[in-house]
């Protein structure tokens, strides 16, 4: 594998470490309550620090958006404002099925779709060859390792007492939703990859093809921050919590540094898919949700997560990170 490639790679594990984690400060909020966090959270991640970034890295900003046509911005938007509906539904998908189940089902369909449409739809030809055939075999063990990880999750929420007792609906109808969140959730990729006209249009501009990404972030994100914007306001209204806000210290500084973490994230995430390669955006994305899961798996260990599930549980979460660690190497080695 060359250096630019292992360059990828390190920059692309530096994001799912970052993303893998950037919830866990929402762990020490003391006064508010989620809608007061996700609120603060939303504004930071997907309005201040993306606008920031793109004015701080990329030349002449607001020529590069001058330079386009309308049609190139309704992509990236429609697409961002669905992956805002999935984080929404996220977290309605967890309230009903417990949160192994749905995260099973919802990082598993996120990560497969993710990677493949970008890969069939801009890069077809690779379908059929010898590294094509690699790196389908890759995403294939990744698809079980996630699936495995689901399970190991599941029977330590049972034997632990932590899962969730379905709310209202059938399960039918919860299990529906999560399926849903999974076909949606990979929007947030769809947005990046083919909102690439922007990036191209920054490069042009005298921007490096690392930090040219970064211009595509403030208007992909731009329709995510609706979604998310909308139903905390509505939970501060419904659960009457906006009171919370009197007082902001520390929880205030928690919900930006989540902020902070998760758009260094997609930076990085953005600067590694093109070490990757004519591929990244399909690759990379698949390569970015194996850390982040491997790391928040890890990171439940440390923090003593996992220290009362049964050995079946335990059985599970490392043979999950073992899969993972040669879904990782196979995609890797078929980007070489």
């Amino acid at each position: 594998m060359t250096q630019t490639l292992w360059t990828g790679l390190a920059i692309t594990l530096a994001a799912g470490v970052t993303a893998g984690n950037c919830m866990v400060p929402m762990k020490f909020a003391k006064r508010w309550a989620w809608e007061n966090t996700w609120l603060i959270f939303s504004l930071v991640s997907l309005l201040v620090l993306p606008w920031v970034l793109a004015f701080w890295t990329v030349n002449d900003l607001f020529g590069v958006y001058a330079s386009l046509d309308a049609k190139q911005y309704v992509v990236p938007v429609l697409f961002g404002a669905g992956w805002g509906i999935a984080q929404v539904l996220f977290g309605l998908s967890i309230a009903r099925l417990g949160l192994a189940l749905a995260y099973n089902i919802i990082i598993g369909l996120g990560a497969l779709l993710g990677s493949l449409v970008p890969l069939v739809l801009q890069n077809r030809e690779v379908i059929g060859t010898g590294r094509g055939n690699l790196i389908l075999g890759g995403m294939a063990i990744m698809i079980v390792g996630i699936a495995i990880s689901g399970r190991a999750g599941r029977v330590r929420e049972l034997a632990t007492g932590q899962a969730q007792a379905g709310h209202s609906g059938t399960y039918t109808v919860a299990l529906l939703l999560a399926i849903l969140c999974g076909v949606m959730a990979p929007m947030l990729n769809y947005s990046f990859a083919f909102g690439q006209d922007i990036a191209k249009a920054a490069a042009q501009m005298g921007t490096s093809p690392v930090r040219s990404g970064y211009a595509v972030w403030p208007i992909a994100l731009a329709g995510g921050l609706v979604p998310n914007l909308l139903y905390s306001l509505y939970l501060l209204r419904r659960n009457r919590t906006w009171n919370r806000f009197d007082t902001w210290i520390p929880d205030v500084s928690f919900a930006a540094l989540m902020g902070v973490m998760w758009m260094t994230a997609m930076a990085l995430y953005s600067a590694g898919s093109v070490y990757l390669g004519a591929l990244g955006t399909s690759l990379g994305w698949a390569l970015f949700q194996i850390f982040m899961i491997m790391t928040a798996n890890v990171s439940g260990v440390l923090t003593g997560e996992w220290k009362a599930a049964p050995r079946e549980a335990r059985r599970g979460l490392w043979a999950s990170l073992a899969l993972l660690a040669v879904a990782t190497g196979m995609i890797a080695l078929g980007n070489s």
